[in-house]
Formats: C-alpha cells, sequence, structure tokens
C-alpha cells in the first residue's frame, strides 16, 4: 500500500501524463480521419445521360410523355453536357427522315448542330438521344447502429462528415467543375462603362434601389 505522500505523487503524475496525452498532437492517421474531406472524397467520374423514345410519328412527332422526357436531357445537356449529344434510330426506311426531325428538333431546342451527331442502329425498335457527361458520388456511409456516445479515444466516428458530403455531392450542379473549374464569362461592358463614368464624376456607383427593393417590412419601430 502507497503512502499518503507517494499517493498524492503518483497522482499528481498520472494527471500530468493524462494532461499530456489529450495535448500531443494527432498523428498522420488520426489527423486524416478527423478531416472528414479528406476521410470521404467525392470521386467524380463520366456517366452517360440517355433517354429512350418510340420513333417519332411523321405527321404527329413525339408523343407528350417523350416530348418531356427530351426536352429534360436537353436542358441538362445545355446546363453541364460535354461534347457532343448523339441521336441513334431504328435502321429502315424511315431512319433518315426521323434524323432529320429529331435533328431539328435538337436545333429548335438551343442545342448547336455541330454538337449534334446522328447515326442509325437496329437496337430495339426504340430511338436513343444521349450524351456524355459527369457525376459525383460518394461510397455508402459506414454503421451507425453501433453506440457512438461511448468512446474512451473520444476520436471522431468512422462516418463523422459522411452525411455532409454525399449531400454536397447531390448538390452540385456540374461535377466537371471539380476537375476543372470552367472560364470565366466575359464582363458586361456597359456596365463597366457606366461605373467607371460615374466614379469619374465623383458620383455614387452603387445601383440605385427602388422602395420595394429596400428589405423594408414594416414601419413598427421607427421613428
Amino acid at each position: 500500500m502507497l503512502k499518503p505522500i507517494a499517493a498524492l505523487r503518483f497522482a499528481s503524475v498520472a494527471i500530468v501524463m493524462l494532461a499530456g496525452s489529450c495535448a500531443a498532437p494527432l498523428n498522420d492517421d488520426e489527423m486524416r480521419f478527423a478531416d472528414p474531406v479528406a476521410n470521404h472524397p467525392i470521386q467524380v467520374e463520366p456517366r452517360a445521360f440517355m433517354v429512350s423514345l418510340e420513333p417519332p410519328s411523321l405527321s404527329a412527332g413525339l408523343s407528350p410523355g417523350d416530348a418531356g422526357r427530351l426536352g429534360t436531357l436537353v436542358a441538362d445537356f445545355l446546363e453541364k453536357g460535354n461534347g457532343a449529344i448523339s441521336i441513334a434510330v431504328p435502321s429502315g426506311p424511315n431512319s433518315s427522315r426521323t434524323l432529320d426531325y429529331l435533328g431539328e428538333k435538337l436545333a429548335a431546342m438551343g442545342v448547336p448542330r455541330s454538337r449534334i451527331i446522328v447515326g442509325a442502329n437496329a437496337n430495339d425498335g426504340k430511338v436513343t438521344v444521349g450524351y456524355m457527361g459527369y457525376a459525383a458520388k460518394l461510397e455508402n456511409c459506414a454503421d451507425w447502429s453501433h453506440n457512438v456516445g461511448y468512446t474512451t479515444s473520444n476520436e471522431p466516428t468512422e462516418n463523422f462528415g459522411c452525411a455532409v458530403q454525399r449531400n454536397i455531392a447531390a448538390q452540385i450542379s456540374d461535377p466537371h467543375d471539380m476537375i476543372r473549374p470552367r472560364a470565366e464569362t466575359d464582363a458586361d461592358a456597359v456596365r463597366r462603362t457606366t461605373v467607371l463614368g460615374k466614379y469619374e464624376k465623383g458620383e455614387s456607383t452603387a445601383a440605385t434601389k427602388t422602395e420595394a427593393q429596400s428589405g423594408s417590412v414594416s414601419d413598427v419601430g421607427k421613428k
């Protein structure tokens, strides 16, 4: 049995050692484990986006449902598509007319003709329209069934930050931006000239706001 003074010294040393262990810097593995971005990286990979449509009627065109699906695909392509959009139709006597119809339809929807590729196939009698894009994905988060409230190491769990990373991946407009940022758009020359002109005259360069744009929703409390 330790004497009172020896026991006190032992306890003091133990407290100092414990405090020192809490303040010690984390090693590389722990630092990586505590960083949700490094521990749950978002992966970006090429992906084919396609719709399968019934061959359009030469008199009535596409059905309303197919026209809606095609419109959604084209809107996505114009926003985040890379390269060209392709049209493949069943081979047959009407293949050329079908290609012409769909090509003109895509052009009318805003797709540059230089980015439209057409061709015939003998697939399943369907028309296929598609393009190559990019998709962001993340591995499934780990099992949350165990009690994360009990820990003797006080380190983050394996799942730390995983849900946030998955939400970020789901909200990215164009995952290709994570590989290479898109180029800047041209400056507004008209607005730039206006601002510089006001600056040279010593006038305010801020945009004029109307009373409706003031942000005030109530006069309560105003004197």
